[in-house]
């Protein structure tokens, strides 16, 4: 357990917690903060157990909320991409949405979802033109357009990567 808090494991989060005895504040395994004397940590299976042994929760890593605690963030950044899919947005203006640094937003947006702001606008971007392309008689490059696309040749690279087929396949596939 000790080895997992070192490297701040969050495969671990929520099946152990580490109590510091000098301070009395329990953590998540991931928890980012200093590390205590190895002397000084105990290990509960069990929140209650925790709680009940007198320890609080840390303010930082908030062991006691199920979810992580930046995942209002990741939604509110989320929220901005749906809402702002067919401007030209770059990282600058989504973090300065969500009021944050570029760097911290990309980095906790990666961690928490596993892919980076850009690549999630480039998903919702190819969704939508998947349904304008099966539901309208949009040319390639109108719905390129459309859907936030600057220009044609990005458009067809990276619909193709995530669909595995150019936008006109994916609209024969439909009929």
């Amino acid at each position: 357990m000790w080895e997992k808090i070192i490297a701040c494991d969050r495969k671990y989060d929520g099946l152990f917690y580490t109590a510091v005895k000098t301070t009395k504040i329990y953590c998540r395994p991931s928890c980012r903060s200093r590390k205590p004397k190895k002397t000084n940590v105990s290990f509960y299976l069990d929140i209650n157990e925790v709680e009940q042994a007198g320890f609080r929760a840390c303010k930082r890593c908030q062991p006691e909320v199920e979810h992580s605690p930046h995942i209002g963030l990741v939604r509110k950044t989320i929220t901005f991409l749906v809402n702002h899919y067919k401007q030209q947005l770059v990282l600058q203006d989504i973090a300065d949405h969500v009021g944050v640094s570029p760097y911290y937003l990309e980095r906790l947006f990666k961690q928490e979802t596993a892919e980076t702001p850009r690549t999630y606008l480039e998903k919702i971007r190819v969704d939508k033109a998947a349904y304008l392309l099966i539901s309208t008689d949009q040319t390639n490059l109108e719905i390129c357009y459309e859907v936030g696309f600057q220009s044609p040749s990005n458009f067809y690279r990276v619909f193709r990567r995530l669909k595995s087929c150019s936008p006109s396949e994916y609209r024969d596939l439909d009929r």
